[in-house]
Order: structure tokens, then sequence, then C-alpha cells
């Protein structure tokens, strides 16, 4: 059934800035010890937010981290533009590659990425962040690389693949294209490879700066996405639910805070955050 605006966002609720002065900020996620990491690309940093606190150097340099998330033992996986691999960072604080290559071919510029339960990492791979002449493969691409470190080409046909995200019960794999300005959704099978790709929605507004990127769902199946204007709230079944207007153009988003119900948004030079009702999908069960 699908979620009304009033079951999504209380009318007290209100998107508030909390850190600003950056020059390009993505990959938010939040850590259960209570702060918010997030990298500033071109800045080649990851920073740390904590609630009342200013916004610290978390790593410098990043490899000029994109998207970031947790595996199933809570170490850091980094998609890294500069480096262009999937990184690790051991418990240790060491950083190790888990993959840079695609059958001997250097991967374009990994961007976003998600883990499922399995432990498998599913990540995409524009070619954001370097010259044409640096590419390699001839395609941009979402992969999916597997616990024992086999990497496998899921789709090759996307212009821009960017945000990426798993539905609740992880039937449904989201993958939203940049330039075309839609989401697609695949059927994900139990041996992790996709079937049945189709669009899910489009984002599209002559009026409103901003582009498909991050993307996120909540525990009832609703996909946020990073979008012209703001963030663009759709139902599972693809209807837009509504759009969060936010004061600079968006760039990714992540779950936190109490109860995973607040909604954490970079976005140019700023990260934002807002209260909503519904909490959001921060592991894969």
């Amino acid at each position: 059934m699908n979620q009304s605006l009033v079951q999504i966002i209380p009318n007290h609720s209100q998107v508030e800035q909390i850190a600003t002065g950056f020059q390009f900020t993505e990959g938010p996620l939040w850590h259960p010890e209570g702060y918010l990491l997030f990298s500033d690309i071109p800045a080649n940093t990851i920073y740390q937010w904590q609630p009342n606190s200013k916004a610290k150097i978390f790593r410098r340099p990043s490899g000029k981290a994109n998207g970031n998330t947790f595996d199933l033992k809570g170490r850091l996986i980094s998609a890294e533009h500069e480096n262009r691999r999937v990184s690790r960072t051991e418990t240790d604080g060491k950083i190790v590659t888990l993959v840079d290559n695609y059958q001997g071919k250097k991967l374009n510029s990994p961007n976003d990425l998600i883990v499922k339960s399995d432990g498998s990492i599913y990540f995409t791979d524009p070619p954001y962040g370097i010259q044409p002449i640096q590419e390699e493969l001839g395609f941009y691409g979402v992969y999916r690389l597997s616990p024992e470190g086999q990497l496998t080409l899921l789709v090759d046909d996307f212009t821009r693949p960017n945000g990426i995200a798993l539905s609740p019960d992880q039937t449904k794999l989201y993958v939203n294209d940049s330039e075309v300005g839609h989401i697609r959704v695949f059927d994900l099978q139990s041996d992790g490879s996709l079937t049945n790709g189709r669009v899910f929605a489009q984002l599209k507004d002559p009026n409103q700066e901003g582009v498909p990127d991050g993307m996120k769902v909540d525990t009832q199946g609703n996909v946020y996405s990073t979008g012209p204007g703001g963030v663009w709230i759709f139902s599972s079944e693809g209807e837009l639910l509504e759009v969060i207007s936010v004061p600079e153009v968006t760039t990714n988003l992540a779950w936190g805070g109490q109860n995973n119900q607040t909604l954490y948004i970079t976005a140019n030079t700023s990260v934002y955050r807002i209260r909503l009702q519904i909490p959001g999908l921060l592991k894969t069960k």
C-alpha cells in the first residue's frame, strides 16, 4: 500500500543545514556510534560530523572517495575515483584494494555501492573523474563483487550509472542513470544475477537543477533519490509521492540518527538533514 505524504514527512519537519563550506560533498554514511561520515571529492577528504560539533577530517587523502558503505563486519567500503577502485578499511586502519579492474582492464571510476546480506558488493562504474583517454573498458557497468572476490559484470548498457539501492527483501536492485534521468529496477536472483530490467521512474524537471544521483530505501520499500530540486520519494510501485526541496543541488543520501529516521543529504557545498516518519533501511537482512 502506498504511503501518503503525511505518513512520510511530519508537518513540523524541515530541511536543516548542518555543515557547509565544502567543495562537493558525497557518500554520506551513518556510523552506529552516532556520527556521520561523508566525502568531499575535490578536497580528497572524508569528513566526520557529530551532532553539536563541527565536521573534522576523518581521512585525507581519501583516494577522492565518492560513495561509502559498511560491510557485514562494519568495515568501511569506499568507491574511490582517484584510485579507480573499491577499497576496504581494515580494523587496524590499513586500506586494501578489493577490486580495481575487470578482466585485466582498469575500472572507470567506481561511484556508489551497497552490500547485500550475503556479503556481496554491488557497485556502479561511470566515467566521472577520469578523462576519455583513460578509459579502458569502453562501457559503464554495474557489477557484483562476491565475498570470495569474484567480479561479475551485471549490466553494461547504462549511459551514466550512479546511485544503487536494494529493496528491503533484496529481490530488487535499483540503479539510476544521471544522464538519462531515470531509475531502472531489476529482479535480483538468488545467484546474484539480474533479470527483467525496466524503467522504474523518471526524474525530470526542466525548471530545477539536479540529476538522479544517490539513492536509499526506507523500511517500507519507498525509494528516495536525489534529483532536480531536491530528493524525490517514490512508492515501491514507482509512484511519485513527494519531492523534498533542498536549497542546493543534492548528491546523495544516508539514514541515521535516532531510530534511523533522520535522512542526511549531501549537496554541492553543504550537508543537510530532515526528520521523517518511516525509518530508513540501514542494514540489509
